[in-house]
């Protein structure tokens, strides 16, 4: 990219670092730590990116989930946040386009009748979920008929699922696949409910950080940046490169 605004600059580093808040509760955004604890994964590594391009030191603030990031909007704990990009985060930030997806569905009891994902939204099914995860606010919005269950965590809801004996457990794909392990002879639904998609969020106000980063984020699409991360993190097959904006 042309060198940067000095507007822009600003905006994005006003303690003259970027600090960027990464949501530690998804393993395939952050899959290890350095020694001191620093995040390791594809949110980091784009995040160390827009702080290169800025020609700023990187600090990484770690949160536990993606609430807790949105929460922070606007406290100046954060310069950007990397979380998924949904409706009701997007009253205290502005996001860019996704830079990756995954895919969001639904794993089902040992013998469960249901078949499709269109299935699970019926009266009288039950469906477990992590409380302010994307996938969550995403079913708040559109899930009508069942019986939405939203409990503090992927672990929580894992066990809800399974002692309540509840009708669907709705995750990323890929954690519920490491999820039949636990649970021999449930299913995973074809298909998807909704895509996950994670994106680089900036404080509300800095309209020309935001239109920098909305530039970045598809130039990083474009040039195979974002692919050369996934790779080099090992996610694979399981977390994709977003399409155009």
């Amino acid at each position: 990219m042309s060198e940067v605004p000095a507007e822009v600059v600003a905006q994005l580093s006003p303690t003259g670092a970027l600090r960027a808040g990464i949501n530690m509760s998804n393993f395939l955004l952050v899959v290890d730590k350095t020694e001191s604890g620093d995040p390791i994964g594809p949110s980091p590594s784009i995040a160390k990116a827009i702080a290169d391009a800025l020609g700023v030191p990187l600090k990484l603030v770690p949160f536990e989930n993606p609430s807790a990031v949105a929460a922070a909007a606007g406290t100046g704990v954060w310069d950007i946040g990397n979380i998924g990009a949904e409706p009701q985060r997007a009253e205290v930030m502005d996001f860019t386009a996704a830079y990756v997806e995954i895919e969001a569905t639904y794993l089902v009891q040992p013998g469960s009748s249901l078949q499709s994902i269109e299935e699970v939204d019926q009266p009288g099914n039950t469906i477990s979920v992590s409380k302010g995860s994307a996938y969550g606010l995403w079913l708040e919005n559109n899930i009508k008929q069942a019986d939405l269950r939203p409990v503090v965590g992927g672990d929580a809801a894992f066990d809800q699922f399974v002692n309540d004996k509840m009708d669907a457990l709705a995750s990323l794909r890929p954690r519920l696949i490491t999820e039949t392990d636990k649970l021999p002879g449930s299913r995973i639904l074809d298909g998807q409910f909704a895509a996950v998609q994670q994106a680089v969020g900036v404080n509300k106000g800095n309209d020309a950080a935001y239109a920098w980063l909305k530039d970045f984020v598809e130039e990083s699409k474009a040039s195979g940046l974002i692919a050369s991360f996934i790779e080099k993190h090992g996610v694979q097959g399981k977390l994709s490169v977003a399409g155009p904006a």
